[in-house]
């Protein structure tokens, strides 16, 4: 598939006359390029020109011309174009062919990003978000993020104004909070008090608060939002009034569901095993998720402990790792939630404080517990052939921030997850 990056171009120089086996010399090789696989051709019909005879053609009713100059563009990765001149270059008997380095900056059409880049944010932002006040205890932001679907809280003034955020990574390294919003909610009440207890009681919205932040209007249009997001590496943005009043928030969650709603099945009615065999078998139109799979998967094997996860997480600076049984399959995933939540008691603050510091204490947690242990078993994949909006909709309806990659022999060849697609939902790698 042609991405961006150091391409080729090619450029055929033919007359409109110019004919092979019987037909136009320019539809043939149309359709010689197509059959071979070139992502495309244009072709251009002069105005005037003149070529090896030194005879003007022109499309002027004076001197009406039958043998207009045809020019045919063709651009592609280099091997491309190299198999490209070998096809057509037999046919040109009398023209020119030139060939050029091009950077290509994009390359994308509507198979290849379902996303509905004209829209406006509005139609897609979520209204009237849950905020807090520069004042606001850092304890009390906490407690309103633990168990919502949002990671992330605006601060705003009392004109509504923004001042901030706080995200997952502001309450880490500024706030004290020694694990992150996903892990807190999956202890206990007396485990939850304990992480709380280590939450800065002194400090408030205003001294955490990543500022200032940007912002977008809700009449942008979203995709240009989407490419902001991924330029940034941002997962959400507060959503702006033209007096720049807060009135919503656009996360990359909100832009998935519009892409599933748009272009993928029903995210209510999720898809059966016989669905997914039926993909498998399906041609490949568009953009499948083989095109876009991120193929460096860190992974355990099944009877691998505590360590051997925490090894793998930290390896990759990952918070997941997929785990294999003994024939190589898929077998479940960790999340650092996972390994807390399934540990035993007695050593989950070494296992909070190994996630949090980044720093492995092997001494007290090897063969306390094996990766089939912590596990999740119901592992979300799907086959390479499966389209991107249909991707994007199976990981929304099962509430999965990743989806696991497999071949034909229902082996794991990488993963995708949300910040993939959705960078390909608007035509980018």
């Amino acid at each position: 598939m042609l991405t961006s990056g150091p391409g080729k171009r090619l450029m055929l120089y033919l007359g409109e006359s110019d004919s092979w086996r019987g037909g136009s010399l320019y539809m043939s090789i149309l359709e010689t390029l197509r059959a071979s696989g070139i992502a495309g051709a244009t072709v251009t019909r002069g105005l005037a020109g003149f070529g090896a005879h030194s005879r003007i053609r022109t499309n002027t009713i004076e001197v009406l011309s039958l043998d207009l100059p045809i020019v045919i563009t063709v651009i592609d990765t280099p091997a491309n174009i190299e198999r490209a001149v070998s096809l057509v270059k037999p046919m040109v008997r009398e023209g020119l062919i030139t060939l050029d380095d091009v950077d290509i900056i994009k390359y994308s059409h509507r198979e290849l990003h379902p996303l509905p880049a004209d829209r406006p944010v509005a139609e897609f932002m979520t209204r009237q978000p849950v905020t807090v006040g520069p004042e606001t205890p850092v304890v009390q932001v906490v407690e309103l993020l633990l168990g919502k679907l949002y990671r992330a809280l605006p601060v705003v003034d009392a004109r509504n104004h923004v001042l901030g955020i706080i995200t997952n990574a502001d309450l880490l390294e500024k706030g004290g909070l020694l694990a992150r919003i996903e892990v807190g909610q999956r202890l206990g009440p007396d485990e939850l008090r304990g992480l709380l207890a280590q939450v800065q009681a002194d400090k408030v919205a205003g001294q955490i608060m990543s500022s200032p932040v940007v912002t977008v209007r809700a009449d942008d249009a979203l995709g240009h939002v989407v490419q902001l997001m991924l330029d940034r590496s941002f997962k959400r943005f507060p959503v702006v009034d033209n007096q720049d009043r807060l009135i919503g928030m656009i996360s990359r969650l909100d832009i998935l569901r519009a892409v599933a709603r748009l272009g993928g099945r029903p995210p209510e009615a999720p898809p059966p095993e016989a669905r997914l065999a039926e993909a498998r078998e399906a041609p490949r139109t568009g953009q499948t998720i083989a095109d876009i799979v991120f193929p460096v998967m860190p992974h355990v094997y099944v009877n691998d402990d505590l360590v051997d996860v925490l090894e793998q997480m930290l390896a990759h600076d990952s918070r997941w790792v997929v785990v294999l049984d003994e024939q190589g399959y898929a077998a479940g995933i960790i999340t650092e939630s996972d390994v807390v939540a399934r540990v035993k008691p007695e050593i989950r603050p070494n296992v909070l404080r190994t996630i949090a510091e980044k720093v492995l204490g092997t001494g007290p947690l090897r063969g306390m517990v094996t990766a089939r242990d912590l596990m999740s078993e119901q592992v979300l994949s799907a086959p390479e052939s499966t389209g991107v909006a249909e991707a994007i909709a199976l990981m929304l309806q099962q509430g999965r921030k990743r989806l696991v990659v497999v071949d034909s022999g229902n082996k794991p060849i990488g993963i995708v997850d949300r910040q993939i697609l959705l960078a390909a939902s608007l035509g980018e790698e």
